[in-house]
């Protein structure tokens, strides 16, 4: 099962992993996209945007039009946050037009702590 891992790390730590595997040649089993705070993640992880994502898990490449059938909701809507998740890189377009999930499974991982 293909798994991306959405969680909260600095530029820093990531780019630290990142070297990790390149200079070991060790792959990840999963793929990862990191924000640097908490909000940074909700902000661009809405409801609307996780309903989305649940109903593009292992789906393949679709049309914006049928995601919006899938979520039940206006197309115009959907484009919005199509766009901001191809933006962060969480969705890519697909060959030939519409948009692809590449994953089938999502993970997020971040921790709280008291101050």
């Amino acid at each position: 099962m293909k798994t991306v891992t959405l969680d909260v790390r600095s530029p820093s730590e990531s780019m630290g992993d990142f070297l990790h595997g390149w200079e070991t040649g060790k792959s990840q089993k999963s793929a990862h996209i990191s924000f640097a705070t908490p909000e940074l993640l909700w902000k661009l992880l809405t409801a609307k945007r996780w309903e989305l994502l649940k109903a593009l898990c292992g789906a393949g490449p679709i049309s914006i039009r049928e995601a919006a059938r899938r979520v039940d909701r206006d197309v115009k809507a959907v484009h919005g946050d199509v766009t901001a998740l191809l933006k962060a890189g969480v969705l890519d377009r697909a060959e030939g037009g519409g948009i692809v999930f590449p994953f089938e499974a999502v993970k997020v991982e971040f921790l709280l702590q008291a101050a």
